[in-house]
């Protein structure tokens, strides 16, 4: 009875999360546009509902009933594939991520039974407390690399396969450092459960303790996004639009999905392990959690409007050269700081 419960509450969450998810995503491309178009001096979308409240809708339906291309593509079974792996690769890490403080009773009356929700820890605002959360999310993250090379070697196209070649060795380079720079918090915590490293910042956010670990973490992040002045995987003026290129329809539609999911993902990671999560006060714990993501979202759009696109020489000598001996660095500044005041 008590798994029968277990799973019933776990399936009601995961499809909870997955709408607002999916919503959210809807919605970050509409906030990327209008901040854009404001820091421009553009309107941005306004014309699908009031203030263009509408047009990630619009535009869901306009990609749904668009002609879907068939291309004499060399291996057709993966160039369908591609844009799912990357979707899922982009969503599946936020089973683990903690949103809230607590969304059910450590307890329930079952059929005159007591069942203690608090065992299995689905009482808490996360789908599943893993221990090893911070290794899971880093390896499910990092699979969304595999359907960027897939889509760009099936497509037979050699612009497609240049943004496929070079997501792999950008995701090589930043990928460590962005792994590295996470090491600190985990030395600080003692903990990759991300409830416990939530926990353990109740009186201060680690990025008092990390501020350098958070610049690094931040700045890797970005280019594991994909996203400027580090998306050099669809260089319009070298790459036409890179991996994506020969892709239309839903199939495009889910490459630009996986792409704003990977910011969400990518934010609420830094709020967890850096910026307290649902920590806060007097406002609910879920809200403080998306209010930090928002602006770290926000962040990355900003961005976008003042920073040019760096050449792929300096972006690979950037992070080979500065990022991960800093994470090194910051590892070793750590550890020491943690073995001397324990």
């Amino acid at each position: 009875m008590d798994w029968i419960v277990y799973g019933v509450i776990t399936l009601i969450k995961t499809a909870v999360l997955l709408f607002v998810l999916l919503t959210a995503v809807a919605y970050a491309t509409l906030m990327e546009r209008k901040v854009l178009g404001f820091m421009q001096l553009r309107l941005g979308p306004n014309r699908v509902g009031p203030w263009g409240l509408l047009q990630p809708l619009a535009d869901g339906v306009k990609l749904f009933f668009k002609e879907d291309i068939s291309l004499p593509v060399s291996e057709p079974r993966l160039y369908a594939i591609a844009p799912w792996v990357t979707a899922v690769a982009a969503i599946t890490p936020f089973l683990a991520i903690p949103f809230a403080d607590t969304v059910a009773p450590e307890t329930v009356e079952v059929f005159g039974r007591t069942v203690d929700l608090a065992q299995y820890g689905i009482h808490r605002g996360v789908i599943a407390d893993l221990p090893g959360a911070v290794l899971f999310i880093l390896a499910i993250s990092s699979l969304s690399t595999y359907g960027v090379v897939l889509g760009g070697w099936a497509s037979d196209n050699r612009y497609s396969l240049l943004g496929g070649i070079r997501v792999t060795a950008q995701m090589i380079s930043y990928e460590l450092s962005l792994g590295m720079a996470v090491v600190g918090v985990l030395l600080v915590a003692g903990s990759m459960r991300l409830t416990e490293i939530v926990d353990a910042q109740a009186r201060l956010p680690f990025i008092v303790y990390q501020p350098l670990g958070f610049v690094l973490y931040l700045t890797a992040a970005f280019a594991e996004a994909c996203r400027t002045p580090f998306d050099l995987i669809e260089c319009e003026n070298e790459l036409v639009a890179g991996y994506h290129t020969e892709y239309s329809s839903m199939k495009f539609g889910l490459f630009q999905l996986a792409e704003y999911a990977h910011i969400i993902t990518v934010s609420a990671v830094a709020v967890t392990l850096y910026l307290g999560g649902w920590q806060g006060p007097w406002l609910p714990s879920g809200l403080w959690f998306v209010l930090k993501t928002g602006a770290l979202v926000f962040f990355f759009i900003w961005v976008r409007a003042t920073y040019p696109r760096v050449r792929y020489d300096q972006l690979m000598s950037f992070g080979w050269k500065v990022l991960l001996p800093l994470s090194l660095a910051n590892i070793l500044a750590t550890g020491c700081a943690v073995a001397w005041w324990g």
